[in-house]
């Protein structure tokens, strides 16, 4: 079993607690945001403060990994990542969150690829809402919706296991069943079986 930290944020002190975490807990991957509810960094400021906490993550053999989402563009990210210029920055590729700014899965996973070091695989879709009045975005089984996995593995070297030791983490949006929390476990343990069967297919 290998432990990765998930956080948000990406001041100093915050990632630094976050190194020491990863030290105690054998951790060798980091994930995070730039945003935090009360800090908004912009790519000026994102770029000062990754340079002084990721040469120490470095040193220790720990990379920190940016994920993609709506609240920055993919192309800010990559010119963080490129600015910051260490190969134990890099990004968290989830191509689903990035939707919610309007920016194509294939567009983010082609601007991110060199620099992916983790991967979040959860496929998504549209359908319509009750009366055809707008859309409901959400996830589903994997290779049901808009997520294309293979080309998204193939772009960033992550196609066959080793290729770049890039983890691809199984996660879902999963619908709320009405049934209650027993009838969702049941549906997010069937999705999650389908996914591990889908990706051990697909090697």
């Amino acid at each position: 079993m290998t432990l990765e930290l998930g956080t948000r944020g990406i001041r100093s002190d915050h990632l630094l607690g976050y190194l020491d975490l990863a030290g105690e807990l054998g951790v060798t991957l980091v994930r995070s945001m730039l945003n935090t509810a009360d800090h908004r960094p912009d790519t000026t400021e994102a770029v000062a403060l990754l340079k002084e906490a990721v040469p120490r993550y470095a040193a220790a053999g720990v990379t920190l990994g940016l994920e993609t989402y709506e609240q920055v563009a993919t192309d800010d990210l990559v010119s963080v990542v490129r600015a910051v210029d260490d190969p134990h920055l890099g990004i968290v590729l989830d191509p689903g969150n990035s939707v919610a700014r309007l920016e194509r899965p294939a567009d983010v996973v082609a601007a991110t690829a060199p620099y992916v070091v983790n991967i979040h695989v959860k496929d998504f879709a549209f359908t319509r809402r009750d009366g055809w009045v707008g859309f409901t975005y959400a996830g589903c089984p994997l290779g049901e919706g808009l997520l294309d996995y293979d080309a998204m593995t193939a772009a960033v070297g992550a196609a066959r296991p080793g290729d770049r030791g890039i983890n691809q983490i199984v996660e879902h949006w999963l619908p709320w069943q009405d049934e209650g929390y027993d009838a969702t476990a049941r549906l997010e343990h069937q999705w999650t079986q389908h996914s591990i069967n889908t990706l051990l297919r697909s090697k």
